[in-house]
Parts: C-alpha cells; structure tokens; sequence
C-alpha cells in the first residue's frame, strides 16, 4: 500500500516538474514524503 502511494506520488512529482515549474517546490514535498515512505516500508521489511 505505501509502495503503491510512493510510486504515485513520484509519478506526480515528475509531472508536476515537466508540466507545472511553478509549482515544482510544492511538487518537491511530496517526493520528500513519497520516499520516506519507501525507506520506512524498506526498513521495516515488509
């Protein structure tokens, strides 16, 4: 589940940077949040 909102989120980030680059830093947050995910989901071996 976390997987799936990681990968959504840098989907959107990427978007969000070609499309939208005004709006890259607030696009740049939800990365941040996209991999905390993964590295917790990593770390906990799930």
């Amino acid at each position: 589940m976390l997987l799936t909102i990681g990968l959504i989120l840098i989907v959107l980030w990427l978007l969000g940077f070609i499309f939208l680059p005004v709006l890259g830093w607030s696009i740049h947050i939800l990365l941040v949040a996209a991999i905390t995910m993964i590295l917790i989901r990593i770390i906990k071996g799930k």
